[in-house]
């Protein structure tokens, strides 16, 4: 099979694609023919070795932590799936991804893909789903009639966490840019900030229940997003690790996000049924990905790209 992987750390010249054997099941795993995976900033940080310490990988290695397609193979122990099944998946980090026409998916992470849902779009939500669900309401525990701060909500995770802040009955101020303000309104935030004609802090008018950071910030300006905080308030951040003790009965989390499948299974669901929409940027084939890695480190990269097995 053809697939995508590098040998050693580095830049976008690593990526290579080239014939590699085709991987068969083991106990408690399931092969995916790849329909399609999606590019994610932690494909590059991984790629380029930031992440060695905490997250060693064995090289040559795959990237692509999300995943649809449909089931090829199922391994000794497996129940509940059968060969052609639409699913998706967030794989783990470490393990070999989708950047090819085969892999091997972990059972318990799979969600089935409704019918309805295209697969080659349904590639672009996993991950960046997962984070906005986990951040809002695992983290938040967000409410209806709350007030939420979504700041980066032009990110690709920032348009989910705006569309099911929304749907949940919350007050939804966003942070976006004028190129993405459109769009994130038409997701369902109530008031938009443009970033990039004020700091937020001084835009915004604080007092949010629930603020979700999806934006790389100095210190200075996460322990600012703090003080906009309601008083025994959470601030949840997915970049830039938060102050420990800002006070008021302020409580912060830097949240990592991790594979779901009911989760999942829940976000496809909500897609199928029309209360949940999918954002793709761009859709390229497997043999551009290094073409991507390399647009995306040199911050040319805008909304989520599906890579097409």
């Amino acid at each position: 099979m053809k697939a995508v992987r590098y040998h050693q750390y580095g830049d976008s010249g690593v990526l290579a694609h080239e014939d590699v054997p085709t991987p068969e099941a083991g106990p408690g795993q399931v092969l995916v023919k790849v329909t399609a995976t999606s590019f994610n900033p932690a494909d590059a940080m991984l790629r380029a070795g930031y992440l060695k310490e905490v997250l060693p990988l064995e090289l040559p290695h795959v990237p692509g932590v999300d995943v649809t397609g449909s089931v090829a193979g199922i391994g000794a122990g497996v129940t509940g799936w059968a060969e052609g099944d639409a699913v998706a998946a967030f794989l783990p980090l470490t393990a070999d991804g989708a950047s090819a026409e085969y892999a091997l998916a972990p059972a318990e992470v799979l969600a089935a893909v409704p019918e309805g849902v295209d697969l080659v779009d349904a590639a672009a939500l996993p991950g960046v789903g997962l984070t906005a669900l986990q951040a809002l309401f695992e983290h938040g525990g967000l409410q209806a009639g709350q007030r939420v701060l979504v700041n980066g909500a032009g990110g690709a995770v920032g348009g989910y966490a705006v569309q099911l802040a929304h749907r949940a009955g919350a007050v939804v101020t966003a942070t976006a840019s004028p190129r993405s303000a459109d769009r994130v309104r038409g997701h369902g935030a109530d008031e938009i900030i443009d970033y990039t004609a004020a700091p937020v802090a001084e835009a915004a008018r604080g007092g949010f229940d629930v603020v979700v950071n999806l934006a790389p910030n100095p210190p200075e300006e996460i322990a600012a997003l703090a003080g906009l905080t309601a008083d025994g308030g959470v601030l949840i951040s997915a970049t830039t690790e938060p102050p420990a003790e800002p006070g008021r009965g302020v409580r912060t989390v830097r949240m990592a996000v991790r594979s779901d499948a009911d989760q999942l299974a829940g976000l496809l669901a909500r897609v199928a049924t029309g209360d949940l929409k999918i954002d793709v940027a761009d859709r390229r084939p497997l043999a551009e990905l290094a073409a991507v890695h390399a647009q995306a480190d040199q911050g040319g990269l805008a909304g989520k790209t599906v890579i097409v097995a």
